[in-house]
């Protein structure tokens, strides 16, 4: 714990204490006295002790209310407008409830709502006990900020309809393609039996009014399971929990409050020890949808599942698949997990371009290993090294673990040891991690000066994070690769490396633009209650915004990011998931610069950037990329047909759109890449590890963006060259 942040934690610690003794002669196993001590507690943690608090007011209140309501139902299927007019006499009183007036506003909607989603659950069997007629001209409109909440009953029974006639018309599709290309394999030649051997199934043909009925079906048990996930997690605790989040999330993305059964959930997903799949999921409107990738793990070894593949079944092993459509996240996690290392998980997914596939995986231990530093050869114009970090990792329990500024260290040795001429460090997707390992890697490339600086609310002057060692282990050209989820600490390394015009930053429009620090913090935070001689409540943990970054020349990286020297299209910005896009983000400012002198090298990287910026702009595949992501964007903001043949007419044109972005991301040539000759025995020990280094590289032949920093590397390396020569740099051919 840092001795600024020490002084903080004793009076908000003090404080909390002082309020949990206050309500002790009120009965512990009264919900409603826990609630208010936890409502309370948030309350004055936020406004004592967050980095930029809002002042909790009427305003902040409606805040809260409105946050609240859409966490509950976001596409505005289960409240009424009545409801909403009810609740408007809370509107201006939450913050009166949070400063210890009677809580009463959370017990009002939640009431509502439960109420609201018994009667919503009961629509949907009457709905589909009936065929639908997918010859209508009838749209639907999916975003729930783009519609109001019904006013009748009536209208409400009208949303549902078309909701689920949406959802049977996608499966009715999916249906009918697959007909049609069983009919076609069943008409080609040598179709009797497998390639085992094995005889094959015979064609049979199902009619429409079939596939719709069975379509119907399948819709009819997801929603049934969505709906009983619902009440199952709806509980009132569960409830309180997103209550008091919309309050957290009210005043910035990044607070949040942990029930005693979530912080318990939460440190264990922390210690990564666990039998999984190695894929981060999120709920995108009641479809269970991955994040995320963790590298080295079973889904990113397969190959065969990507950020954004909507998962629709699980399976164990041989069992009958679940269908998790309208499951929580929460319970679609414990059913790839819940099983021991190296059984089998099923998965049915459903691509970005509307195409289905069943993906098998055996699960295994997530291990930390499987994320250090590798580097790896790209021979070419130049010899290039490159490396790749999905983490700044570091092992706090064991002084001796893995650090990965001493990693790259390493890998940075070996390629020099290969006689590189520059170096390619590639920061895509990594989401942050330790800030004293950024400050020691990014002196591996300078000699000494402030890498970052901190500042919380009731500090006058800022900290500075400096790197005080003045060896270099390397000084020549270095291109550093980032992308819309290169966050926190990714920044702060990116952004140093660019104030210091130590190398070329090059990736998507800015990086992800996180740039606070969040403690966490206990709401009881003695276990024993020495006063009253018995133990507390546990009342959960809130992780609490407290201090900001900031860059050596002044500007945060808070909600802008790190904007790269050489910008290339990314279709990866249709996720619209960086810091500017939360209403609640903080905001950009900046504070004095930092004393530093800039780098002086052989090449000059404005001109360098200014030279790849133009070659950017004029490669025609990254045109035809930018103008395809352009047209998906586009389509999404559409409202959708309900007409059978106009559906598919729109998921024709979105599939040939996906293929086509995929094709322009694949290089005609594949780049010349190899492994470091000091790796070899290591990589080729045994067959898991000699199929994963294949697969890695593999993975980066075919790079369109790693291809864009090797021809940057090459023009810092041939002005260098020229530099030696004793020419001017602006002489070298762009």
């Amino acid at each position: 714990m840092s001795k600024k942040f020490f002084p903080i934690f004793l009076v908000l610690t003090g404080t909390i204490l002082f309020l949990a003794f206050q309500t002790q002669g009120k009965s512990d196993d009264n919900p409603k006295s826990k609630n208010e001590k936890i409502l309370q507690n948030v309350g004055m943690l936020l406004e004592e002790g967050h980095l930029s608090p809002k002042k909790i007011d009427d305003d902040f209140s409606k805040l809260v209310m409105k946050r609240f309501i859409a966490d509950l139902d976001d596409d505005k299927t289960i409240f009424l407008k009545i409801d909403l007019d009810s609740f408007k006499r809370f509107e201006s009183n939450i913050d009166n409830e949070i400063h210890g007036e009677k809580l009463e506003s959370f017990y009002l909607i939640s009431q509502s709502y439960t109420r609201r989603l018994l009667q919503a659950s009961e629509y949907f069997k009457i709905i589909l006990s009936k065929p639908f007629d997918f010859t209508k001209d009838e749209n639907i409109v999916l975003d729930g900020d783009k519609v109001n909440f019904p006013t009748s009953e009536a209208d409400k029974v009208e949303v549902w309809r078309k909701r689920l006639k949406y959802l049977v018309l996608s499966r009715y599709a999916d249906l009918i393609e697959d007909r049609e290309k069983n009919k076609l394999k069943s008409l080609t030649p040598d179709t009797a039996s497998n390639k085992n051997g094995t005889p094959k199934e015979k064609f049979v043909y199902k009619a429409d009014s079939t596939l719709e009925r069975e379509s119907r079906g399948q819709v009819r048990r997801q929603i049934e399971r969505y709906f009983t996930t619902l009440k199952n997690h709806n509980t009132a605790d569960e409830l309180f929990s997103s209550f008091i989040n919309a309050i957290t999330g009210s005043m910035d993305p990044h607070s949040n409050y942990f029930a005693p059964i979530d912080s318990r959930g939460f440190n264990e997903m922390m210690s990564g020890k666990f039998y999984g799949i190695g894929a981060q999921l999120r709920e995108d409107q009641s479809k269970i949808k991955i994040a995320s990738l963790i590298t080295g793990g079973p889904a990113w070894k397969s190959g065969e599942l990507g950020v954004d593949d909507e998962i629709l079944k699980i399976g164990q092993g041989s069992a009958e698949a679940v269908d998790v459509t309208g499951f929580g996240v929460t319970d679609a996690v414990k059913l790839i997990r819940g099983a021991e290392k190296g059984t089998e998980v099923r998965l049915t997914i459903r691509k970005p371009d509307g195409s289905s596939k069943i993906v098998s995986l055996n699960r295994d231990e997530i291990k930390l290993d499987d994320t250090f530093a590798k580097s790896a050869i790209i021979k070419g114009e130049h010899k290039i090294g490159y490396i790749y970090l999905p983490e700044f990792y570091m092992d706090f329990e064991d002084p001796k673990g893995a650090r990965c500024s001493d990693d790259v260290a390493k890998e940075v040795t070996k390629l020099k040891a290969e006689n590189v001429e520059g170096i390619v460090l590639d920061l895509r997707g990594n989401g942050g991690g330790s800030l004293p390992e950024v400050v020691k890697m990014a002196g591996l490339f300078i000699e000494d000066g402030p890498i970052c600086q901190v500042k919380g609310r009731d500090e006058k002057q800022p900290f500075q994070w400096k790197d005080r060692d003045k060896t270099i282990l390397y000084d020549g050209p270095l291109t550093v690769m980032v992308d819309e989820f290169s966050a926190s600490a990714s920044e702060i390394f990116a952004a140093a490396i660019q104030d210091y015009k130590r190398g070329i930053i090059v990736g998507s429009t800015s990086t992800y633009g996180k740039g606070t620090v969040q403690r966490t913090i206990p709401l009881n935070p003695e276990s024993e209650n020495a006063v009253f001689n018995k133990k507390t409540e546990d009342l959960g943990t809130v992780k609490l915004t407290l201090q900001k970054f900031y860059r050596i020349n002044g500007g945060a990286t808070q909600l802008r990011g790190v904007v790269p020297d050489v910008i290339i299209p990314d279709r990866m910005e249709l996720a619209k998931a960086r810091e500017k896009d939360n209403v609640s983000a903080l905001a950009w400012d900046e504070i004095s610069k930092s004393d530093y002198k800039i780098w002086t090298s052989n090449y000059n990287t404005d001109l360098v950037a200014a030279s790849s910026n133009e070659q950017v702009k004029n490669n025609m595949a990254f045109k035809k990329m930018r103008d395809k992501i352009d047209s998906i964007d586009k389509e999404s903001e559409r409202a959708y047909s309900l007409n059978i043949i106009k559906y598919q007419s729109a998921q024709k044109l979105l599939k040939a759109r996906y293929k086509q972005l995929e094709d322009l991301l694949k290089l005609p040539v594949q780049l010349n890449i190899k492994n470091v000759e000091q790796d070899l025995d290591k990589l080729t020990a045994d067959k898991n590890k000699t199929e994963k280094n294949n697969r890695f590289l593999n993975t980066l032949k075919g790079d369109i963006y790693i291809d864009e920093a090797v021809k940057v590397t090459n023009k810092m390396i041939a002005q260098s060259n020229i530099a030696h020569q004793g020419k001017p740099a602006s002489s070298v051919k762009n």
